[in-house]
């Protein structure tokens, strides 16, 4: 069967050749990329497509559409796709495109931080060379720099599905705006799909965090496509929570137990305390279920009522928006309890944008935040996933 399909693969390309000769080298070439990540798969699957094996690990899930830049021209691919892997495993990637990826994504993340710096073109056409690998013109990159701003708004703007959990969050970086330097806010929003997959919906930046900021960015995401959110995780700004009253009203909303420790200790009088009042509190969060999570409050706020009165009243008033992961699957508790997953995510944004300092306005500040996520959510929707969604 192998062979068949080899003699197959190698007229094609030699028909391919023979009909354009080498004007159509990408063709050809992509023929041969395509064969060969169809093998790959086979090898990882252990099995061809529509065998029965015993060795077999998971199925073919059809193939994902891209285009590569290289030295012969843009070559057409399929990237082949697989499912219903075990949890254990590291998802699959064709090893042939592994090396031309990176260099496309250093690429892309060079030409952003180049279009912040306003650095000439042809300053760093030497730098793009040994990231590609390619002989890269100044004009290659003032049109690569053109292309990206499409290729991130498009990212932005792409379609979306079904999306389970929806975690919220925001930073600031310094933008120059008016003559002045001020804080503009950057949203962002990561999502876990059906699947257990997690994906950066979004990001959007405005000079404010303010509900009008959050409302538009929320909505802007329920017109492009997302659905079935049944449970939000954010941390309690004032204006996102309005913005979620009026966009997502009916769907629970869990209050990340990482502020809600960092906010506590703000009503705590001595500094003695402290360390007892964070250890108290991860009992409630960590408790089996949210009978005893209730149980573990009441007992909380009862023992620091004549010690620590404003923590007592601010935790019984607080504490309970930080409990609605125990509707959850006890599985989906320790990540889906924190917005931490956001939170690594703005700490690669500022690995980034620390370089910069200052923005000179929100489109290069958005530029440079879009490359850097859709790169990270490229490397979360092919790797591993990230909760099981496997009902018991």
């Amino acid at each position: 069967m192998t062979h068949h399909e080899n003699d197959t693969t190698i007229a094609r390309v030699m028909e391919t050749l023979i009909d354009n000769g080498m004007e159509n080298m990408s063709a050809a070439f992509g023929i041969l990329y395509n064969a060969a990540m169809e093998m790959e798969r086979a090898q990882f699957l252990g099995a061809e497509r529509y065998e029965r094996s015993e060795s077999r690990i998971g199925q073919s899930n059809g193939f994902k559409d891209k285009v590569v830049n290289t030295r012969v021209g843009k070559i057409p691919l399929r990237i082949p796709q697989v499912r219903n892997l075990p949890e254990d495993s590291q998802g699959f990637y064709p090893k042939a495109l592994e090396k031309g990826i990176r260099s496309e994504r250093a690429l892309k993340l060079a030409l952003a931080e180049m279009y912040i710096h306003g650095v000439s073109t042809r300053k760093v056409t030497k730098i793009t060379e040994e990231l590609c690998g390619l002989e890269v013109t100044s004009m290659d990159v003032s049109r690569a720099t053109k292309l990206l701003d499409e290729e991130v708004a498009a990212w932005r703007n792409r379609k979306l599905g079904t999306i389970r959990y929806l975690v919220l969050d925001a930073r600031y970086e310094k933008v120059r705006h008016g003559g002045s330097v001020i804080d503009c806010a950057v949203l962002v929003a990561v999502g876990v799909d059906e699947k257990g997959k997690r994906t950066v919906l979004g990001t959007s930046v405005a000079l404010s965090e303010a509900e009008i900021h959050w409302r538009a960015f929320i909505s802007s995401l329920l017109d492009r496509g997302m659905r079935g959110v049944q449970m939000i995780v954010s941390d309690a700004h004032e204006g996102l929570k309005k913005a979620l009253q009026a966009a997502l009203p009916s769907v629970p909303w869990q209050r990340c137990q990482c502020h809600l420790q960092r906010n506590a200790q703000a009503y705590v009088p001595k500094v003695s305390m402290r360390g007892k009042v964070a250890a108290d509190l991860r009992q409630i969060f960590t408790a089996a279920d949210r009978a005893e999570a209730d149980q573990k409050l009441k007992d909380f706020v009862q023992s620091y009522e004549k010690t620590a009165p404003r923590l007592a009243e601010w935790a019984e008033k607080n504490i309970p928006e930080g409990l609605t992961v125990f509707q959850l699957p006890s599985k989906h508790h320790k990540r889906m309890r924190t917005s931490n997953s956001i939170e690594r995510l703005n700490k690669e944004i500022k690995r980034r944008t620390r370089v910069a300092t200052l923005f000179p306005n929100e489109e290069s500040l958005l530029r440079l935040v879009s490359a850097v996520l859709s790169e990270i959510s490229e490397d979360w929707e092919t790797g591993k996933v990230y909760l099981s969604m496997e009902t018991e």
